[in-house]
């Protein structure tokens, strides 16, 4: 199977990995490949048996990526039995695609990466380009058989940036992009509009962060990923990053990062690129954390 190739279309952006991503056409002449497992992962939940691409599992953020208890991750047993279920093997290659311009999709991508599964790549434009050229869809849900697979401990150093961590990293005066709305940026409010409040008591932002709003790396027309010189006029004419710097991503719980990381790390080269998942439901409810406003 071509699951490595790199297609001239993506190509022709100037991307670092163009392999990482696949089109709406490659994936159409590759639905059915044996070893080729397509997810589905999305906002909203109710998608998926509304319609989704034939062949596609679905990975629930809440019920399939997160502990039941604790404020983290499945762990690697919880993750081996994920792609038990959905057949996966070491050997399998991932696309995911998703709602919202691949949001949730980026941040199942992003802890596939805690477990190593490095054979993922992302649907360029997602669920809405897919939909626009009237690809095929189905509601049938596929069944696959259980695989036997064996994942490493997750990496928590490499990918993933703690709160103390974070705090060392402001003091140090290290590159942080606050990937929020310019309201929640500023303090103004506390959610994204048109979502519900999380339990954030302070409104702001880390300070020293720059705010870069996670979508404007997206084509609001359909979803695509906008090429290498438009994403580093935005992050590095804008607000002053360069390849070499080590960046830490927020927004309030990791989910709007990830895609700004996948961004930075995938799309720019930018080798030390870390999700801050705790984010600002973590330090804005953290006692004695500064916090900027305005």
């Amino acid at each position: 199977m071509a699951s490595t190739q790199i297609l001239p279309d993506i190509q022709a952006r100037g991307y670092a990995r163009p392999e990482v991503l696949v089109t709406t056409d490659w994936l159409v002449d590759h639905l059915g490949d044996p070893d080729l497992r397509i997810i589905e992962s999305n906002e909203d939940l109710l998608l998926y048996p509304s319609g989704h691409i034939p062949g596609a599992v679905q990975v629930d953020w809440t019920a399939d990526l997160n502990d039941p208890v604790r404020r983290d991750y499945l762990d690697r047993a919880g993750f081996e039995r994920l792609m038990s279920r959905i057949g996966v093997t070491r050997e399998t290659t991932v696309v995911f695609y998703g709602d919202k311009n691949n949001w949730w999709a980026t941040y199942a991508f992003w802890v596939f990466q805690l477990f190593g599964h490095t054979q993922a790549r992302v649907l360029d434009g997602g669920r809405l380009k897919w939909e626009q050229e009237k690809r095929p869809m189905t509601r049938d849900v596929p069944a696959f058989a259980a695989t036997q697979y064996t994942a490493p401990e997750r990496d928590d150093q490499t990918l993933r940036a703690f709160r103390d961590q974070v705090l060392a990293h402001m003091r140090a005066g290290g590159k942080l992009v606050d990937v929020r709305s310019p309201q929640e940026f500023s303090g103004e409010r506390t959610h994204m509009a048109e979502y519900p409040q999380e339990g954030v008591l302070r409104g702001g932002h880390i300070p020293g962060a720059k705010s870069v709003p996670w979508a404007r790396a997206a084509n609001p027309e359909n979803g695509t990923f906008k090429d290498a010189a438009a994403l580093r006029a935005i992050y590095e004419g804008e607000i002053g990053l360069s390849t070499g710097d080590d960046v830490v991503a927020y927004c309030r719980i990791g989910e709007r990062s990830s895609h700004t990381w996948f961004v930075l790390t995938y799309l720019l080269g930018y080798p030390k690129v870390r999700n801050y998942d705790g984010s600002w439901t973590e330090w804005g409810n953290s006692v004695g954390l500064p916090i900027e406003r305005g």
